[in-house]
């Protein structure tokens, strides 16, 4: 075999020549192990399978090229060797001076690892073009084999170029954080460095699930600014190195800050009202006062922030739009300095909303169906629509929860582990067979990341734990967790950035995707790129629901800017971490509605009537979000329950009625309530 290698990291030369000794004679000085970025295998020395090394055409290297014959079958294999395990790119030198594609499977290991890759026609058979998949390598040898899947057989292939496996070592987990030199509005974290085979290039400092700020990787400490005070902060770590890998996050630290000995503003004067309508009213109120300043307003529905004025100085009045239509509302205003101060609340002023339109119906008054609950997650109904199946994320137990308002324990999930976070058990499904199998499929954490496993219900008690499918890299955070069955049949499943942002545009990771999968646990058919993935660029999506015509529509955690809705298509890619909201960028597609994260922070969503619905964390609340008929544009949102149940988290559809169950998970880290205080809620949209 002929071989040409360019510096770089990963493959060395020694390693990779095959055929040829690769161990210096008797006597001579060890040969250097450099390791190479690229390594170019000659299609003519590789084993060949229904074809002939030729040279009738130009423009090839090495001694000649490899003409496929023209049969289904016809292959040729290479053998190739790594140092190290890693993902690298394999890249195809062909020429096809037909009109026809000539796809080839890829195999790698005996494993075909891409299906069908096109190897469409090229000018002639003189001009050559490439065609890259990226593949997993094994330490030592490995074969990958590239077949013809047609009768007309494969295009003259050239060789294959092997490039270095990537990094794909994340550095070790921070020490324990610690906080020093705390004032009202600042602080300073430190940590025990993280360590990395290559080097930690970067740590980010996270507040929950939102990130704060980043230092390079060779400092260990950071002050952090305009914090609130009297405010407490949880703050954790995480070392990132060049190639993007991210460490586990550190262990979690609180960290108040000290009291202001900056006078707060004072009270705004009493609001006043005009302009209502059926989802707005515009305020005004009197001026406050401030010995640096008044920076911002807010106007609040009890603790629950429903706008935000800012300006130097901020105007007195604003239009509150997103209010649930037909209903009451007493609102407050209060103003803050630059200092984080918080003024006392403003006299209430109260007004009733107009009439709600008729086209799709507002939801009613919610009841409690059932309450003792430790963050209940996921719900899936039950064929017989009389009963759903509900889990709680952090004890790892699975209810049966009747209409009637009966719950009952059928189990817990094996090897669910928590993250302190936002992992745990997640989302569960019934499959749309249920006659024949009455499988459950659930996400779950575990102790090596993020799964998806099925289990078998037998009308009392789960049994018969199987992996379907494991990889999905976890973390304190951003784990995604909904899983959904499609009109289709198949599978959907949303998953998280792990708190590792370059994931989510790396088509190999199942990390910041929706995938799509077969109930047996493999990529569903037709899928965008011939693996699980079924869209991209996601950071924290978890809301999962399907419209009349059949299209998916998703919920997303933004990092601290928007949070987002969108309408879910194959191979689409939805940005993060280039985009976070709206964006220009080309490729990226934009969401269909948007809300600033301290007012939404998404979890579950439903449908109801060509309505959306959408529980909001942060935000306290739950929106309305209304389709435009049958295209892909929604209304304007509104806002129903704001503040009054807390962090809502789950919303589903009940079978056969207009009606919607939703959970509270305020016994969270961030609802700080004790266990036992979540409820799920029943609503009927009249």
């Amino acid at each position: 075999m002929r071989l040409t290698s360019a510096g770089g990291v990963g493959l060395t030369v020694a390693a990779l020549i095959i055929g040829t000794a690769a161990v210096p004679p008797a006597g001579a000085a060890p040969r250097p192990t450099a390791a190479a970025a690229s390594v170019d295998y000659q299609a003519e020395d590789a084993a060949i399978t229904q074809g002939a090394v030729a040279t009738n055409h130009t423009g090839y290297s090495g001694t000649g090229f490899v003409d496929y014959t023209n049969v289904t079958g016809s292959a040729v294999e290479f053998a190739v060797s790594a140092t190290a395990a890693g993902t690298a790119p394999l890249a195809f030198r062909y020429a096809n001076g037909t009109t026809v594609d000539r796809p080839m499977d890829i195999a790698v290991n005996g494993t075909v690892i891409a299906s069908a890759v096109s190897f469409p026609a090229t000018a002639n058979w003189d001009t050559w073009a490439t065609r890259t998949v990226d593949a997993a390598l094994r330490p030592g040898t490995n074969t990958v084999r590239a077949t013809a899947t047609i009768a007309n057989g494969g295009p003259n292939l050239d060789r294959l170029t092997v490039g270095a496996p990537a990094d794909t070592t994340a550095p070790s987990r921070p020490g324990r954080p610690s906080c020093t030199d705390i004032g009202p509005n600042t602080l300073t974290l430190g940590w025990p460095a993280s360590t990395d085979n290559v080097g930690v290039t970067a740590y980010d400092l996270y507040e929950h699930g939102n990130k704060l700020a980043e230092t390079p990787g060779n400092t260990t400490t950071k002050v952090l600014t305009g914090l609130a005070p009297s405010t407490t902060y949880n703050l954790t770590v995480i070392a990132r190195d060049a190639a993007g890998n991210a460490s586990p996050a550190s262990v979690a630290v609180d960290c108040t800050t000290g009291v202001s000995s900056d006078p707060p503003p004072s009270a705004p004067g009493a609001p006043t009202v005009s302009g209502v309508t059926a989802t707005s009213a515009t305020l005004g109120w009197g001026a406050a006062t401030d010995d640096k300043g008044v920076v911002a307003y807010e106007v609040r529905s009890g603790v629950a922030v429903l706008a935000t004025v800012t300006g130097t100085p901020p105007a007195t009045g604003t239009t509150v739009t997103g209010l649930a239509c037909d209903a009451p509302f007493s609102l407050t205003v209060v103003a803050k300095d630059a200092a984080g101060g918080v003024s006392p609340a403003s006299a209430e002023v109260s007004f009733t909303t107009g009439a709600c339109p008729a086209d799709g119906g507002v939801p009613g008054s919610p009841t409690t169906l059932s309450s003792g609950w430790t963050v209940p997650w996921g719900i899936a109904w039950l064929p017989d629509g009389a009963a759903a199946l509900v889990t709680e994320r952090d004890g790892f137990k699975v209810f049966k929860q009747t209409k009637s308002g009966t719950r009952t324990q059928i189990g817990t999930v094996p090897n669910t582990v928590t993250t302190d976070g936002e992992g745990g058990l997640l989302g569960v499904a019934v499959d749309p067979n249920w006659s024949s199998n009455h499988y459950v499929y659930f996400m779950h954490t575990a102790s090596e990341g993020n799964r998806i496993a099925r289990m078998t219900y037998n009308g009392s008690t789960l049994s018969g734990y199987t992996v379907l499918l494991q990889g999905i890299k976890k973390n304190r955070y951003h784990n995604g967790g909904r899983l959904a069955f499609g009109p289709d049949g198949h599978l959907y499943a949303s998953t998280g950035d792990g708190q590792t942002p370059a994931l989510a545009q790396d088509r190999n990771s199942l990390n910041g995707k929706i995938l799509r999968m077969t109930t047996a646990g493999k990529p569903a058919p037709g899928n965008p790129f011939n693996n699980y993935v079924y869209s991209l660029g996601h950071r924290n999506p978890q809301g999962l629901a399907f419209d009349r015509n059949g299209r998916l529509w998703e919920a997303e955690f933004g990092d601290s800017k928007y949070d987002e809705l969108n309408l879910i298509k194959p191979g689409a890619n939805y940005g993060w971490p280039t985009c976070e909201g709206t964006c220009g960028t080309s490729g990226m597609t934009n969401p269909k509605a948007t809300w600033p994260v301290n007012v939404a922070s998404p979890s579950g969503i439903a449908i109801v009537r060509n309505v959306v619905y959408m529980a909001a964390l942060r935000g306290t609340r739950m929106y309305r979000i209304p389709i435009n008929g049958d295209t892909e544009s929604v209304g304007t949102p509104t806002s129903y329950y704001v503040g009054t149940y807390g962090r809502l988290r789950t919303v589903a559809k009940v079978p056969g009625a207009d009606q919607l169950w939703l959970t509270t998970t305020n016994a969270d880290n961030n609802g700080n309530q004790p266990d036992g205080s979540d409820k799920i809620l029943k609503i009927t949209i009249g």
